[in-house]
C-alpha cells in the first residue's frame, strides 16, 4: 500500500513538474514573440516616417518646379527633358534591400550636390528674397533630412554592410554654363528629382514589407 501511494506521489510531482516546464517554455515562446513583434513596429514606423517625409518632398518639389518655370520666362516645351547635364538616373537599383537602400543613399547625396549647384545659379539670375531661391533651399534642408534618415536605417538595418562609395566617384557638375543653359538645367534637376522621389516612395514601400515581418500570432492567445 506504502508503494502504491509512494509511485502516486511521484506520478503526481512529475505531471506537476511536466506542467510547469510546459507552462514556463510557452512563457519564453510567448516572451520572445512579444520582443519579435515591437521590434516589428519600430521596424514600421521607422519607414512609415521615412516614407512620409518622401512624400512630403516630393510634393514640395512639385509645388518648385511650377514656381522655377513661373521666375524662368519662356523657356519652351520639353525642356526640362533635355539631357546632357549630367544629372542622376531618376531609377534605384539593386536587387538585395540592402542594395536598394544604398542606391537610394547615393541618390540622394548626388542630388543635393546638383540642388546646390542649381541654388548658387539662380541666387545670380534672381532678386535677393525671391520665392524660388527659399523653396530650393527648402528643398535641399528637406533632402539633407532625408539622407540622414536613410543613412541612419541603413546602418540600422544591415549594421555589417558598409555603406558602398557612389560608382564613378564624386558627382560630376556641368561646366560653366550660359544663362539659358542655367535656365534648362536646374529644370532638368528639378524634374529629375521629382521622379527620382517618386521612385524613392515605391521602393520605401517594398522595402517595409520585405524588412519589417509580421509577427506571429501569440502560442498562449492562440487558442482563445
Amino acid at each position: 500500500m506504502n508503494g502504491h501511494v509512494k509511485n502516486m506521489n511521484f506520478q503526481q510531482r512529475a505531471e506537476t513538474a511536466a506542467t510547469l516546464l510546459c507552462f514556463l517554455l510557452l512563457l519564453a515562446v510567448d516572451s520572445t514573440k512579444t520582443v519579435a513583434a515591437a521590434r516589428n513596429r519600430e521596424c514600421s514606423s521607422d519607414l512609415e516616417q521615412t516614407l512620409r517625409l518622401t512624400k512630403l518632398l516630393h510634393r514640395q518639389t512639385g509645388v518648385l518646379i511650377k514656381t522655377y518655370k513661373a521666375f524662368q520666362g519662356e523657356m519652351g516645351p520639353g525642356v526640362c527633358k533635355a539631357s546632357g547635364f549630367d544629372v542622376p538616373d531618376p531609377n534605384i537599383s539593386g536587387l538585395e534591400p540592402s542594395e536598394r537602400m544604398a542606391s537610394m543613399y547615393t541618390h540622394l547625396q548626388a542630388f543635393s550636390s546638383h540642388l546646390k549647384r542649381v541654388q548658387e545659379q539662380q541666387t545670380d539670375l534672381q532678386p535677393a528674397g525671391s520665392m524660388v531661391l527659399s523653396k530650393i533651399n527648402e528643398s535641399r534642408v528637406q533632402n539633407k533630412r532625408l539622407t540622414s534618415s536613410i543613412n541612419s536605417l541603413y546602418h540600422k538595418f544591415f549594421p555589417n554592410l558598409p555603406l558602398p562609395e557612389p560608382v564613378g566617384g564624386p558627382t560630376t557638375l556641368p561646366p560653366p554654363q550660359t544663362v539659358f543653359q542655367q535656365k534648362i538645367y536646374g529644370c532638368v534637376v528639378l524634374t529629375t528629382y521629382k521622379m527620382f522621389l517618386a521612385n524613392m516612395s515605391k521602393n520605401v514601400k517594398t522595402l517595409k514589407s520585405k524588412i519589417c515581418r509580421k509577427a506571429p500570432k501569440s502560442t498562449l492567445n492562440s487558442g482563445r
